[in-house]
């Protein structure tokens, strides 16, 4: 997938380069929690600074109304400089005099992080003079944020028009895992999607259908899908208004020849918490006051073997209740399978969004994964078949 540029065509010396990154990391109490997202974005500007570029980091972080202290970048890019084993400067702005003050003062080989660019409104408005702003501090721009590549904001889309664009090495990477995933994946390719909610997933569905060969459906969307079929599920949770979307999705699904693979037995719980007493039954047995809270052994075993029969895996969701042990049972065990065909290079496995990294990482199996993307919504809208005004951006410039 190389309709865009990468830094292997960017003249870096002296330049000022402009890189979008995604330092919108989990905080507690002014320390990071989760650093996942800054290793990501370390290639890029070591690479960047090692050829004398000047790196200008621009991100976001949260969700702030204006100036907000609590949402500065600061002890984020002092977390940067810790992970990146130099010094990293902090302009108190993104544009006006004091970012062009600390540019004008950034050395070849040198990192410097703009503050929080959504500070200004004008940042998720895409805002021509914003982006004009942004702009006039470099002289080159880079695009290493794929998680924020859904959003048309001045800093992801905007700049990519403003100056000459490329993709850095995360976003590349992630570009390059997508297109073996679903845009040019070898066949036969398996989707297993999981979750709580169907109507959270509607598009999704109603794209993958399309472009896979199976379809797992777990969680709670089962739930959904059993029922549409007139299963009892007792009091699981299930969105019974759509029953008929649901019986929709399956007729789409025969006419284009893709299979649906649903649960055929479930672990019943009573109590929805750890360690709940619980026991397995037929999908078509569900006790009345009994919850569904993953699948169940016979269905793991269906879904071992679907993947066993696919050349490309793409994942999003989890099959059960992960985060309450016994109920991650289903998870795991298909994260393992998936990862051990993985390392036995039978399978390419690529998977994404938040809930899936959580329990690919509780299975210790993310590691062996082909590629697992860190972006949610990014990731969604790809596998929603969406374009991303971000990467659309990178290609057109």
């Amino acid at each position: 997938m190389t309709s865009f540029r990468t830094l292997d065509s960017a003249d870096l010396a002296n330049k000022r380069v402009l890189v979008r990154v995604d330092l919108n990391v989990p905080m507690d109490h002014g320390k990071v929690t989760d650093a996942t997202r800054i290793e990501r974005v370390l290639p890029t500007i070591r690479e960047i600074a090692d050829k004398g570029g000047k790196a200008i980091l621009l991100a976001h972080f949260g969700r702030p109304k204006g100036v907000d202290p609590k949402e500065s970048l600061k002890p984020v890019a002092a977390e940067l400089a810790r992970h990146l084993h130099r010094p990293v400067a902090f302009a108190e702005d993104c544009v006006g005099e004091k970012a062009a003050t600390a540019v004008a003062a950034l050395q070849p080989g040198h990192v410097l992080c703009l503050e929080n660019t959504r500070f200004h409104k004008e940042e998720e408005k895409n805002d021509p003079e914003f982006v004009k702003q942004l702009a006039a501090n470099g002289d080159i721009y880079v695009n290493d944020a794929f998680s924020a590549a859904h959003r048309a904001h001045a800093s992801t889309e905007g700049l990519a028009h403003a100056l000459p664009a490329y993709a850095g090495r995360a976003m590349q990477a992630e570009l390059e895992a997508l297109s073996k995933g679903l845009d040019k994946p070898k066949k036969p390719v398996l989707a297993i999607v999981g979750g709580a909610k169907v109507s959270t997933k509607l598009d999704l569905l109603g794209n993958l259908v399309k472009k896979v060969d199976a379809l797992v459906i777990g969680g709670g969307m089962a739930n959904t899908f059993l029922h549409a079929q007139g299963m009892s599920v007792g009091k699981s949770l299930c969105e019974k208004d759509l029953a008929e979307t649901a019986r929709e999705i399956m007729l789409k699904a025969e006419n284009v020849g893709c299979a649906i693979i649903l649960p055929v037995d479930a672990i019943v719980a009573w109590h929805f918490e750890a360690n709940a007493p619980h026991q397995t039954f037929g999908v078509d047995a569900i006790p009345k006051d009994g919850m569904i809270l993953d699948v169940g052994p016979r269905s793991v075993d269906r879904i071992r073997r679907a993947i066993e029969d696919s050349s490309t895996l793409v994942w999003n969701g989890p099959l059960g209740a992960f985060e309450h042990y016994p109920f991650d049972h289903g998870t795991v065990e298909a994260a393992r399978h998936a990862a051990k065909l993985t390392k036995e290079k039978k399978i390419v496995s690529v998977a994404g969004g938040g809930d899936t990294v959580a329990a690919l990482n509780q299975a210790k199996a993310a590691d062996a994964f082909t590629y697992v993307s860190t972006a949610g919504g990014a990731f969604l809208e790809w596998m929603e078949g969406k374009p991303l005004p971000g990467v659309e951006a990178l290609k057109a410039s």
